[in-house]
């Protein structure tokens, strides 16, 4: 059982044809390219959006007294 043929495709989808009828694949089909068409936008978004976050300095962790984090000071309240 090697590869299948053209003939093999077409006959696997005149079955599916059959079974969910050209309406319901043709829905099908507009939401899947709405999809990929969705994606693409949003990669192309993401895209444009990496060099502007990339320049913005980051800050640093907000220190208390002592030179603990916030984070620090707070798991110590808790744990006593």
């Amino acid at each position: 059982m090697g590869s299948f043929s053209i003939w093999h495709w077409l006959i696997v989808l005149v079955i599916i044809m059959l079974v969910f009828g050209t309406k319901k694949l043709r829905n099908v089909g507009q939401d899947l390219g709405g999809a990929v068409k969705g994606f693409k936008e949003g990669m192309k978004d993401a895209s444009e959006d990496k060099p502007a976050e990339a320049a913005a300095p980051t800050a640093a962790p907000p220190q208390v007294a002592g030179g603990q984090t916030i984070e620090g000071e707070i798991r110590e309240k808790t744990k006593s």
